[in-house]
């Protein structure tokens, strides 16, 4: 088992895999939206549908799907069953489809910071007013919607008190360092990374001046239509098999921001307030819809 295991599994920040199929006797089959094709879902994500297959005794399956709007379209049309989502992405799977939690992926230390040069006297969000401020993919929980909620936070209007600009994290790193941005928004793993990748500058160059509160998780929910003793029998096997669970998720290269994680079997829709917060931030009051660029 650990050498089927160890054919990695790459969970994304902002990945979504669909559980679809699971009348008795019928095939569970999971996709994952960041992922172009078979071949690709079998190498990212086999060990996690190897170990989960056999802990719910459940002939779980690959099945691509093209994008999380699509993932959105077949859970309401009661195609699939379970969907595993970002929190961000979570909101609107609720808004448009009434799905529900089942299972978080809880991770330490997943939260946002404004980052910004400790010689610049920015001692404030608010000594941000009027200036550059740089963030992550549009879209990202962790790269722009709480950043954004973070400066909102601490009274900057992040729409109106400044020049907003989404750029790469090693661009965003090196506008900072030049000058050209006054502050980096981001989650705190990529501030940890590349702060210690920097190799011109020592660690106290830099200052944290907001940090977010932990985020909600990625989390596995179900869609209205799976019968409580399908979702029942899922939940129970991360309660049991976490630690395999775990291990499986922590083969993918990409996966080591997962170090640490836990499950949560409890979670309610309330835990996500704090992301509807950001949606309404980022003028998506009705969080109906993923936010993209335009």
């Amino acid at each position: 088992m650990r050498q089927v295991w160890q054919r990695a599994l790459g969970v994304a920040c902002g990945f979504v895999m669909v559980v679809m199929g699971l009348s008795e006797g019928q095939p569970v089959r999971l996709a994952v939206t960041d992922i172009v094709g078979l071949e690709g879902l079998q190498r990212e994500f086999g060990a996690f549908r190897s170990v989960l297959s056999e802990a719910t005794g459940l002939d779980m399956q690959f099945f691509p799907v093209g994008n999380r709007t699509a993932a959105v379209e077949v859970l309401k049309s009661k195609k699939v069953e379970f969907v595993l989502t970002g929190p961000a992405e979570y909101v609107v799977f609720r808004k448009r489809t009434d799905a529900y939690p089942v299972v978080g992926f809880s991770r330490p230390d997943y939260f946002s910071a404004i980052i910004v040069m400790a010689d610049k006297r920015l001692n404030l969000p608010t000594d941000l007013k009027g200036k550059k401020v740089a963030f992550g993919a549009i879209g990202s929980t962790s790269k722009h919607l709480a950043p954004m909620q973070l400066l909102k936070d601490y009274g900057v209007d992040p729409l109106k008190d400044i020049e907003a600009l989404h750029i790469g994290e090693n661009v965003a790193w090196e506008a900072l360092k030049r000058g050209d941005i006054a502050a980096l928004g981001t989650t705190n793993s990529v501030f940890q990374r590349l702060r210690k990748k920097e190799t011109a500058l020592e660690p106290g160059a830099f200052r944290v001046i907001a940090r977010g509160p932990d985020l909600p998780n990625d989390v596995l929910i179900a869609g209205t239509h799976v019968e409580k003793a399908i979702v029942e029998k899922i939940r129970h096997a991360f309660e049991t098999h976490a630690a395999a669970l775990i291990e499986a998720i922590l083969t993918g290269e990409d996966n080591q921001k997962y170090a640490g994680m836990k499950f949560l079997t409890q979670v309610d829709d309330s835990d996500y307030a704090y992301v509807r917060a950001m949606y309404a931030t980022i003028g998506y009051p009705k969080y109906a819809d993923f936010v993209e660029a335009k």
